[in-house]
Formats: structure tokens, C-alpha cells, sequence
């Protein structure tokens, strides 16, 4: 099913679409993205589709999961080292010039060197910057659920150690796999409740080590059921929209702005599940939103590309998006 849609391919174009979409529209609120832009329905691809940082790192996540399991099994000791490598990498480059977020950087600075990793993740970060480029994790094929949700948070602690950071990179990677293997939109959020549910009591010890001892709680499990129960506060949040969708209102207005990791998967969701079968319309509500625009889009199109598939994106805009034949490498791979 995936491979006949070609849902990777679909979700990391629609995800770098959504990241171009909402770059010029990132720090405004709507009454000056609609005096920019016209009216949101309407809202086109900037002209060249330029990307941000979000992309970059989903990238660069992308190749330290390919690398790690071109090498053998996916464990935490084998994708740690490409993965540090990739980020480290990117911190350095000349193209990290798009307003990086500054607990990615501090994070990236702090890797850079033989400390033990946990010493550089920021512990006390929920930003978005994690969960925004987890999207790889979801379309990878052939891993465990254990292998999926071990790579998903330890991706995430790398530079946000917060537990919330943790749960909604795995929720996020989760949604990804749940829509790419045809999973029906309308019970998504349900689904995602159980998952969270399930796992609260959950820590990865074979994938994050001793992370929990930089927190103040008192057990490794006491640690991450603090990310789950704020996952599952804002997912009650999202059922609660949908039960009667507004969606001339600015979304952020339901389930918060997105800077914050447990909102950007809210918002994100809210704003795909709005417009399952409407992709670009699903990414211009996304991308119209006082909150963290590029971000939102970015996960709003990382979802709507893997329930759709590549064709979901009209041919002009996917042509045209920054980084397009690495995009595509890495989705025709995994759909293959």
C-alpha cells in the first residue's frame, strides 16, 4: 500500500512544501499574512520555494537512518554516531542560514566533540525543532515498533531532552506510519490517545541511557509519563476541535501556537484533519497562523503526503521546492 502511493515520497515533499510555504509567514500575525499574501485559500508557493532549517534537519535525519540501517540492525549505538555526525554537520554549514532554532544550536555546538551526548541535549526544551523533523523515523521501513519509538526520541534528545519533546516526536513518527499505511483520518486521534496511553510508563532505556538522571524526577519512568500526560492534554484539545472544526479561524486560537513540541503536533493535526482529502488547502491553513507557520505546515504536509501520497502535490509547486532530488531519493527509497 505504501509503495503503490509512494507515501514517503509524498511525505517529504508535502513536508518541505508546507516548510516553503510558511517561511515567508513565520513571526507574523494573520491580519499581515493576509495583507501579504491574499486571502489564505489562495496563498501560492513563494517564487524560488526556499526552506528552512526544519527541512535541513529532517534531511539530515533522513541520511543518519539510512546510513544506520544500510550498517544492520537499528539499535541506539548504531544510529547514534551518523546522527550526531549529520547534526553536527549541519550546524557547521554554510546553509544553516535559515533562523535555526536556538535550542538546536546550543545542542549542536555541545555534540560537537567526544562529550557524552546526554550532556549536550538541552533537558529542559520542548521546542518544536525535534518533532518537526521526525517525519523520516514514521516512513522508514521494516522497523519494530521498539526500533521506531526508540529512534524517534532518541533523534529528539539529541538536542531537546524534555520528556515532552520525547513523547511528541514519537507520537508525531507514529501519526506518519499510522497515514502511510492507510490508516483512515477520522480515527487517527483516537489512536494516537491509545498509543500514548500504552506507553506512558514506557522509558527507553536501550535507546536514551541515563537522559532521566539530568531531570529532577525520581524514576526514569516518573520522567516520561510528564511528556505523555501533556501529550495527551493537548490530543483532548484536538478531539475537541474537531467536533465542531472552525476553519476560517486561525487554528493556533484551539490548540496553541506550535512553538512548543505538544503543540506543533496539535495544530499540525488539527490542521490536516480539517482538510484530509485537500492537501495544499491543509497547508495554507497551516501556513496562516499567528503561530509557528513554517513548522505547522511543515508537519501538516509530512501528514497529508504520507495519507496521500506523492501525487497529492501539484507538479509545479513539487517541482520547483528546494532540495527536491534529495527529497525524492530518500522517499523513492523507502517506497521501494
Amino acid at each position: 500500500m505504501t509503495t503503490a502511493k509512494r507515501a514517503a515520497t509524498g511525505s517529504l515533499v508535502g513536508l518541505a512544501l508546507g516548510d516553503a510555504l510558511g517561511f515567508p509567514t513565520e513571526f507574523n500575525d494573520v491580519p499581515s499574512i493576509l495583507s501579504k499574501c491574499g486571502p489564505w485559500r489562495e496563498m501560492e508557493l513563494p517564487e524560488p520555494a526556499f526552506v528552512t532549517d526544519d527541512t535541513q534537519m529532517t534531511l539530515a535525519l533522513g541520511r543518519a537512518l539510512r546510513t544506520a540501517m544500510e550498517r544492520g540492525l537499528l539499535v541506539g549505538s548504531r544510529l547514534l554516531r551518523p546522527l550526531r555526525e549529520e547534526f553536527v554537520d549541519w550546524y557547521h554549514s554554510p546553509d544553516n542560514n535559515r533562523a535555526p532554532g536556538r535550542t538546536c544550536m546550543v545542542a549542536c555546538r555541545k555534540l560537537d566533540g567526544d562529550r557524552p551526548w546526554q550532556e549536550a541535549s538541552q533537558i529542559d526544551s520542548k521546542g518544536c525543532g525535534a518533532n518537526m523533523r521526525v517525519a523520516p523515523v514514521g516512513l522508514a521501513p521494516g522497523l519494530s515498533a521498539e526500533q521506531r519509538a526508540g529512534a524517534a526520541q532518541l533523534q529528539s534528545a539529541l538536542t531537546h531532552g524534555h520528556p515532552t519533546a520525547l513523547a511528541a516526536s514519537d507520537l508525531t513518527a507514529h501519526a506518519v506510519q499510522l497515514l502511510a499505511q492507510g490508516a483512515e483520518p477520522t480515527g487517527l486521534v483516537g489512536r494516537l490517545r491509545s498509543y500514548a496511553y500504552d506507553n506512558r510508563g514506557r522509558y527507553h532505556e536501550r535507546w536514551l541511557g541515563n537522559l532521566w538522571t539530568y531531570s529532577h524526577d525520581p524514576t526514569p519512568e516518573a520522567f516520561i509519563a510528564r511528556g505523555w500526560d501533556e501529550c495527551l492534554q493537548i490530543l483532548e484539545r484536538v478531539a475537541a476541535a474537531l467536533r465542531s472544526p472552525e476553519p476560517e479561524l486561525d487554528p493556533c486560537l484551539a490548540t496553541g501556537d506550535g512553538w512548543i513540541a505538544e503543540e506543533a503536533l496539535a495544530t499540525s493535526l488539527l490542521c490536516f484533519l480539517m482538510f484530509p482529502e485537500n492537501p495544499v488547502t491543509a497547508l495554507r491553513r497551516a501556513a496562516c497562523t499567528k503561530g509557528d507557520s513554517d513548522s505547522l505546515a511543515c508537519l501538516t504536509g509530512a501528514f497529508a503526503g504520507a495519507h496521500l501520497g506523492a501525487d497529492a502535490w501539484p507538479a509545479q509547486w513539487a517541482e520547483r521546492i528546494e532540495y527536491r532530488e534529495e527529497l525524492v531519493a530518500l522517499g523513492e527509497l523507502w517506497d521501494a
